[in-house]
């Protein structure tokens, strides 16, 4: 998922933008810009996207027949 080929262009994971706040990006191309803008030249990092959080595990519901074999 981190990797695929058909991301959304946003300028937080642009390989030409810098995250200078929590909601700018300073662009080499287009000056500052926020943080969801995108531009014709959007070039993807994967190293500066963050990938969600996983979900937590819901322990309440489980039994213990759901571990035995």
């Amino acid at each position: 998922m981190l990797f695929r080929k058909n991301i959304d262009p946003r300028c937080a994971y642009c390989r030409r933008g810098a995250q200078i706040s929590e909601r700018e990006v300073a662009c080499v191309k287009r000056g500052i810009m926020p943080v969801e803008g995108s531009c014709r030249r959007f070039r993807y990092d994967p190293l500066k996207r963050v990938p969600p959080r996983p979900a937590p595990l819901e322990t309440a519901q489980l039994k213990e027949s759901d571990f035995s074999l």
